[in-house]
């Protein structure tokens, strides 16, 4: 089995963590900035996008443009969990093949989004944690 590790760190400012993907980037989460939530729909906004333009390039059409609006619809009580996740595909092109649109889209959801493939199903989630003593320098 494939795996990918990455990692959030508190930056000890309010709750904004610091995330490092596997690559080393990284993307500052919290109030102030991209709440996790959010990024999660912006992950399946990317994962859908990328895959649908190589699709459509793998098809020779002439895309000039994508952009992908995405809403999240959220109960109002916690945990608050989207129970749907509308996309909407904007693409701009030459003679671009509705078809070859619709299709692009349906593989990516249906097939190679890992995102919305780990959204679509029930995924095992696992925890463990450990404590570590600080250590204070001396006085």
């Amino acid at each position: 089995m494939r795996t990918t590790t990455v990692s959030a760190r508190w930056t000890g400012e309010g709750l904004n963590y610091l995330g490092v993907d596997s690559r080393g980037h990284e993307l500052l989460m919290g109030r102030e900035n991209i709440t996790p939530g959010q990024l999660l729909l912006i992950a399946s906004a990317g994962c859908m996008g990328m895959d649908m333009l190589h699709v459509l390039q793998k098809k020779h059409q002439d895309v000039t443009d994508v952009q992908i609006e995405v809403i999240g619809y959220q109960p109002e009580d916690y945990p608050k969990p989207y129970e749907t996740v509308e996309l909407r595909f904007i693409v701009k092109g030459n003679n671009v093949d509705p078809r070859a649109v619709h299709r692009a889209i349906e593989l990516s959801r249906e097939k190679y989004c890992v995102v919305n493939q780990t959204l679509m199903r029930n995924s095992a989630i696992l925890t463990s944690f450990e404590i570590e003593e600080s250590v204070q320098a001396p006085a």
